[in-house]
Formats: structure tokens, sequence, C-alpha cells
């Protein structure tokens, strides 16, 4: 019996339940076939209505960008914006035909896309074109902002039909939303209806339980949200039904309220204006639906072409802001996930971790989800929630597909609000060009009259041209005679350089004989010299000093004449070159008992553009007079800066940056009517003064002139006994200064240092000759006999053997026969064979490249120690003598 009742059962539910599957077959297969739908008109939402309001606005953009770039090129005629205005038009042609294509299924919007087109293509060939081709800057309103505006509105009409469309296609989703509940609750009714009579054919065979089934399939149907299941407690087929049937309920279900919290997320960041607007709701709403406790919502910013993740949003913050403000691409969960694309969980946090706080709790959270946001490929967001429980696989469906939606939201948001600056910016731009506009028309008002003015005196220019032209024959005549006065005045000038150049050499000779010899006679090295007769020898070399420095002023007097001195512009420390003022003078000072004061102004700049040498020369010059003519008192060097307020425009012309130096002494002062002449060659304030302090008034001449080729000038402030105060103008010219032009010829002279021999304080000492020049043999060669002479003392005094030769064919004889020689001193200037030859000679016929050659020559041109080193000599000093630095020179390649 029991095993019959069981057959029968079986091929009797089979028979019922067969139908009853085929149905639920059927059913389900027209049901997700509905579903399907659905989601095939969300996508439609998202894929084409979405993409056409993003081309809209890229559209809109691109017309103002072609706006903005044709006034742009009206205004600063550059032609990189028309490159930029032709680009914009090939990008809005793209874009157009882009956003046409998507509208194939809306033929009335498509036409009014394509009138819109043509409206913007009309404005782009008849108001932007011609200006770009006939470009006039004074025609600048011409550019009819009405019509851009025009078409704004069209764009705007445009997209708001749009937005229309897309309103009530989520209208219409909702519709069938509900129709296919209604439809499911009809499948249900259906399907109960098909039970019962399947239960009716089945009863006399199924048990109580069939009952039960049938009874909570009424109930299910009876109710208008499916939140019933089937209890059933047999372990037979009924039992494999009940549960196929809820789990399908539960399918649905899931399916229904995802939709469901989908178009309510998807609706509730529709039109928002911002960034942080949009990840405040979205936190809000998927940490509601999701039952999460706090999180933060990130968007990608490049910085410095570094890519960062910026916290624009929070939810449920603790006093202090969630989460780090930025992240860098590839830090932390935040940076890896935005790296891999990919989403990230964590469950059971460490009890160390942040815990999620309320009003009474502090509660530790259980699980953490970092989300990517993706548009086209690319991170654009990360969405991080932390949640005190679990979060379900459904919740992570619903936050899924939420972040599956929002990533062209979000570049549709920057693109509009990219836009909206780009507007304002627009905005800016005419309201600046509408300024200018009115400028450009009052100056061509009075350019106008400037042209009326210009045409009467036109008029008397006519008749005067005629009074010109028999003036210019005039001056032909004399453009005639003065250019052979120039033509004899240079033959002058060269007649007078060459007359200096052998001057010098021929009065430097005979001077180094006196220095040689007078420095020999007051170092009185065997004491046989009575003090009176020292005291002469200092005074005969004292005046060869004095002579030297006479011969060095006149001879860079007359190159500044000439035009014909060198002016190097470099960098110069003014700090390094006060410190070495102060070294140099305040000996000086401590012998005269006065007060000597460096002042230095912090706004000079650490390097100034300027020649070094010459402006060294001026301030030694002026520091020489003020402590000559300054018996008590004080002697100030102030460097400053000169504000650029108060520079004049003659000033500005040729720097903005110039610095002042000043010498302000207590000393005798000068008179005001002096103070043009003391500035000119060989003047001084009067005779008193001369036969007094000495010198030859040409130190102020030459800092005048050296000013001069400096850019600048020098201005006196003095009266008689109250001091005098001489300022040096220097400007700052790191290119130069362009209208001296400095010949490439230069005086046959030395530019020495002029401030007087008893300034420069001895900073050569002596060498231990006992144990440098004991039994060396040095040849000297020289075609002075005076020259001889002094050297030839001074070394034998030094226990040094002297070999002497007049000529370069004479040193060559002597070094052929005579192979011990230790050191060579070499006079330039010679008869038979100079000394570059002889040089030469020794080095390359010879093979004395071992030989120590010291040059010396009376004849010092800047280029003459470069020209000897490269004919074999191995140092050089120039004549004038000094024996101290000849033995230091000496000492040094005898060492070798």
């Amino acid at each position: 019996m029991k095993s019959k009742a069981k057959f029968s059962i079986r091929y009797k539910i089979m028979a019922g339940y067969l139908v009853i599957i085929l149905f639920l077959l059927i059913s389900f297969i027209m049901l997700n076939n509905e579903i399907s739908n659905l989601q095939k008109s969300r996508n439609f939402i998202i894929d084409h209505d979405f993409k056409v309001l993003n081309l809209t606005n890229q559209v809109e953009k691109e017309l103002l960008t072609i706006e903005n770039k044709a006034k742009g090129f009206i205004t600063s005629n550059d032609a990189n914006y028309v490159q930029s205005l032709n680009a914009a038009e090939k990008d809005y042609e793209k874009h157009y035909q882009d956003l046409f294509a998507l509208l194939e299924d809306n033929p009335s919007q498509q036409e009014k896309l394509k009138q819109i087109n043509e409206n913007i293509n009309s404005w782009i060939n008849k108001e932007i074109h011609p200006f770009i081709t006939n470009h006039n800057s004074n025609n600048i309103q011409a550019i009819d902002t009405t019509q851009i505006q025009s078409l704004q509105s069209q764009l705007t009409s445009f997209r708001g039909v749009e937005e229309q469309l897309t309103k009530k296609r989520a209208a219409q989703l909702d519709t069938e939303n509900n129709k296919l509940e209604l439809w499911l609750y009809s499948l249900l009714f259906l399907l109960s209806c098909i039970s019962i009579i399947v239960s009716l054919y089945i009863s006399n065979s199924i048990t109580k339980t069939i009952k039960n089934v049938i009874q909570a399939i009424k109930s299910i149907s009876s109710k208008e949200k499916i939140t019933e299941r089937i209890h059933v407690n047999t372990r037979d087929e009924i039992k494999d039904l009940a549960h196929t049937t809820n789990h399908l309920l539960d399918e649905i279900s899931k399916r229904e309220w995802l939709q469901t919290e989908l178009a309510e997320l998807i609706l509730m960041y529709q039109g928002v204006p911002s960034i942080e607007m949009l990840g405040k709701k979205i936190l809000s709403g998927v940490i509601q639906k999701t039952q999460a406790s706090c999180g933060a919502f990130y968007v990608r910013e490049e910085i410095e072409e570094t890519v960062y993740y910026v916290k624009k949003a929070s939810f449920a913050d603790q006093g202090s802001d969630v989460g780090k403000q930025s992240i860098k691409m590839g830090e932390g969960l935040i940076g890896q996930c935005a790296l891999e694309k990919q989403s990230f969980i964590l469950r059971e946090i460490p009890e160390e971790f942040r815990y999620v706080t309320s009003g009474l709790l502090e509660i530790r959270p259980q699980t953490l989800l970092v989300i990517p946001i993706l548009f086209e490929d690319e991170v654009i967001a990360v969405m991080e929630l932390v949640s005190v429980t679990e979060i379900s696989d459904l919740h992570q469906d619903l936050i899924q597909q939420t972040v599956d939606n929002l990533g062209l939201t979000i570049h549709s948001i920057m693109g509009r609000m990219r836009i909206q600056t780009l507007l304002h910016e627009s905005q800016a731009m005419t309201e600046e060009l509408q300024v200018q506009s009115e400028e450009l028309q009052t100056q061509a008002e009075e350019l106008q009259m400037q042209a009326e003015e210009l045409r009467t005196t036109n008029e008397q220019l006519e008749s005067r041209t005629e009074e010109a032209e028999q003036k210019t024959a005039d001056l032909q005549i004399t453009k005639s005679e003065l250019e052979e006065k120039a033509s004899e005045l240079l033959r002058s000038s060269k007649y007078k350089s060459e007359f200096l150049a052998n001057m010098s050499h021929e009065l430097r000779t005979p001077l180094n004989s006196i220095l040689l010899l007078s420095e020999m006679l007051k170092e009185n090295h065997d004491n046989h010299l009575s003090d009176d007769e020292i005291e002469l020898a200092t005074v005969i070399h004292s005046s060869g000093k004095d002579l030297l420095t006479l011969i060095n002023d006149i001879l860079d007097l007359s190159k500044v004449e000439a035009g014909k001195l060198d002016v190097i512009f470099e960098a110069t420390n003014i700090s390094d070159m006060a410190a070495n003022m102060h070294q140099n003078f305040l000996h000086i000072a401590a012998q005269k008992n006065v007060e000597f004061m460096i002042e230095d102004s912090d706004t000079i700049p650490d390097l100034f553009y300027t020649d070094a040498k010459r402006l060294e020369q001026i301030i030694k010059n002026l520091l020489s007079n003020a402590f000559k003519f300054t018996e008590k008192g004080s002697v100030t060097l102030h460097f400053d800066s000169i504000e650029t307020t108060n520079l004049s425009h003659d000033m500005q012309s040729i720097s903005n940056d110039w610095m002042t130096i000043s010498v302000k002494d207590t000393g005798i002062g000068i008179a005001k009517e002096q103070h043009q002449l003391i500035f000119e060659a060989f003047q001084q304030a009067d005779g008193a003064t001369i036969r007094k302090y000495g010198g030859t008034g040409l130190g102020l001449s030459i800092c005048k002139e050296f000013a001069r080729l400096l850019g600048g000038w020098i201005t006196l402030e003095s009266n008689v006994g109250e001091g005098s105060t001489f300022t040096v103008y220097i400007p700052n010219l790191p290119n130069g200064l362009t209208d001296i032009q400095v010949s490439n010829l230069e005086v046959a002279a030395t530019v020495e240092d002029v401030i007087p021999a008893e300034v420069i304080e001895e900073t050569i000492v002596t060498p231990e000759t006992n144990n440098v020049f004991q039994e060396k043999t040095i040849l000297i060669v020289d075609d002075d006999h005076r020259n001889i002479f002094a050297l030839q003392n001074a070394l034998e005094k030094q226990h040094a053997n002297i070999i002497t030769a007049q000529n370069g064919i004479e040193c060559l004889e002597i070094l052929k026969n005579n192979t011990n020689i230790d050191l060579i001193l070499m006079d330039i200037m010679m008869p038979n064979m100079d000394g570059y030859e002889t040089m030469e000679h020794i080095r390359m016929n010879l093979g004395l490249h071992e030989v120590p050659i010291i040059a010396l020559t009376a004849k010092a041109m800047p280029n003459d120690k470069e020209k000897c080193l490269s004919a074999g000599a191995s140092d050089y000093i120039s004549k004038p003598l000094n024996l101290h630095q000849l033995y230091s020179v000496m000492s040094v390649w005898l060492i070798k």
C-alpha cells in the first residue's frame, strides 16, 4: 500500500508539477524578457541621454572657445589664437557629428540640432572669419555678443528638451516597472489558480501539506509585496517545489529592490551643479541604503604632473574630517585601488584602527570597502565606505551598479564646471575689450586733432624746406672741411699713441735703474751709508715711484681721451671690494690718526655688473685725496643703492639698477667756484694746495672719465673748512654700455693703480735668500748697462753668481758654452735680436726647456704677458722692477 501510494503520488505530482514548471518556465522567460527590457531602457538613459547632454555641453564649450580665441586674436594679434580657433572649430564639428548621430531616433531634435549648426556656421563664417582675415582693432565692438547669446539660448533650449526626454524616459521606466510588478502579481495569481486546479486533481493522494502550500501561495498572491514565503515540513518533491519558488521570489525581490534603489540614487544626483555636492548626495544615499557607517569621496586631480585623489566629501565625520585630504596614485588602499582599477574589501579590521563613533558609543568597524569609479577606462574617483556590520552581497551589487553609472555623471559635471569657468572668463574679457575700445576711440579723436596740427605744421615746414636746402649745401661744404680735419686728428692721435708708447718705454727704462739702485742704497746691506745718505736714497726712491705714478696717470688720461681704454663689464662683488678698501687704507688712517669707516647697504645686490678694475681705481683715487687733505676727523666710504622711484628718465633709459659710492671727509674742503675746475686735468683748487699737499691734479680727471666710461658720473658737495663729499653714480649693466665703442688698439702703457706709493702696503716679504740664491748662476740679458749694473749689484749681494749679456745673440753664445745656468732674466726690447726671438731660440733650438726665463720689459702692453709666455718665458715682470717682487718670483722658480 505504501509503495503504491507513493507511486501514485509521484506520478500525479509529476504530472501536475510538469504543468506548473512549464508554466513557470514560460513565465520566467517572459519575466526575464521584461526585466531585460527594463534594463535596456535604463541603459539607454545612461548611454544615450547622458552622452547627448555631455556632447551638448561640449558643443557649447567649443562655441565659447571660438569666441574667446577670436577676441584674443583681435586684442593681441597673436597667431597662436588663430591656431587655437581652428582647432576649436574642428573639435566642434566632431562633437556635432557625434551628437547628430546619437539623435537618429529623434528626427525633430536632429532637425533642431541641424538648424543650430547652420546658425553657428553662419555666425562663424560671417562674424568670426571676416575679423580674423581683416583684423582691425578699432572694430572690436563689431563682434555681435547678442548672437552668441542667442546661440547659447538655442543650445540651452535644445538641452532642456533632452533633459525633459530623459525625465520622461525615467517616468516611463517607473511605469514599466509598475506594469512588471502588476504582471508578476497576475502571473502569481494565475499560478495560484493552476495550483488550485492541480491540487483538486490530486487532492485524494496529497495530504495536508499540499493544502498548506496552496494556502501559502494564496496568501502571497493576496498581498502587494512579495514578502511571504512557503513553509513545508515534508521531505518530498513538494518541499523542493517550495524551495524553488522561494528562491525565485527572493531573486525577483532582490532585482526589484536593486532597480528601485538604483533609480532613486540616479534621480538623487540629477542636476547636481558641483562635484562636492555630488559626493555628499552619493555618500548619503549609498550609506543610508546599505546601512554603512561612514565614508569618503575622492576625485582625481593632477598637481604638478602628479596624480592625486583629493577628498571632496565625507559622511559621519568625527569632529575632524573623515579620511586624508589627498592621496597619491598607488598610495594606500585608495591609491592602489585607483592604480589597479579594482575594488578592495577588508573584513575583521584590527582594533587599533579608527573607531566609528556616535553620541554614546565608539564601535570598531567590521568591513572596509574601497570602490573605483571609472570613465573611459580611467579612474576619475574613488569611494570608501566603512561599516560596523558585514556589507552584504546585495548591498555590494547596489554599490557597484551605482558607481558604474557615476563616472559619466562626474565627467559631465566637470565639463559643465569648466564651461562655467570659460563663460566667466569670456565675460571678463568682453568687459575688458569694451574698455579698450573706448580708450581707442578717445585716442582716435586725439590723433585726428594731432593730424590737423601736423597739417598746419607741414605747411610751415614747406616754407622752411627751401631755407634748409640752402643750409644743407653750406653744411656739405663744412662737412668736407670737417672730414679733412678729422683725418688730420686721427693721424695726430696715432702719432700721439706711438709717442706715448715710446715715451713709456724710454721713461721706464732709466726709471727702473733709479728705483733698483735707490732701493739697494736705502736697504744699506753693507752698512756703509750714513743716515743722511739713506734718507737721500729714500727720497730718490720715493720720487721715482711718484714719477712712475705720474707716467701712469698721464697714460690713463690719454687713453680715455682717445677712446681706446678697454672697459670690461663683469660680475663684481661689492662686499669684497669694500673689504679690500678697508685693508688697503686702514694703516694710512692709523698713521694720520684719522678715523676710517665703511658703510655697506643691504639693498645692493651681491653681484653688480661693472668694470671692477676701473671702479676700484675711482674709489682708491677718491680715498687717496680724502686722506691727503684730511688732517683730523674721519673719512667715510659709503655704498648704497637708488630706489627705482627716484631714478630720472635718463637714468632708467640706461639701467633700472643704480649704485652710489660716496667718499666723505672732514678735511680742508673746496670752494664752490673751484668745483668744476678740480675735475680738469693738471688742475687743483689753488696754488697753496699744490705747495702744501703736492700732486699733479690728474686723479679727479681720471675718476671723472672712468665714471663716464662706466655709464655714470661724479658729483661734489663741499665748502671751505667743512670737508668734502664725492658721490659716484654707477649703473648695473649686465650687457655692458652699448653706446660706448672701445677701440681694439691700446696705448703702449700698463694701467697701474692710482694709489700713491705710500698707500700700498708691502705684502711681498723678502725670501730667505741665503737658502735660495746661494751659489746660483743667473744670466742677465739687457742692452742697458744701467739695468745690468743695478741687477748684478743687487743679486751679488744675495750671494748669486752673475753672467751678463747685452743682446740675444750674445745670450745664445753663452748658453751654448755654459750649461750650468739656473735662471735667466730676459729683457724684451733689445737690438739685433729681441727677447721674444731669443726665448724661442733657447726653447726650440737649444732645447733648454727646464731653465726658468723671467721676462723683463718697460713696454708693458696688456697682451705683452701672453706674448712673452707664448714665446717661452716662464714668468713676466714689468719695469720699473720692485726688488722684493723680483726676489719673490725668482725664489719660486729657483725652488722648483
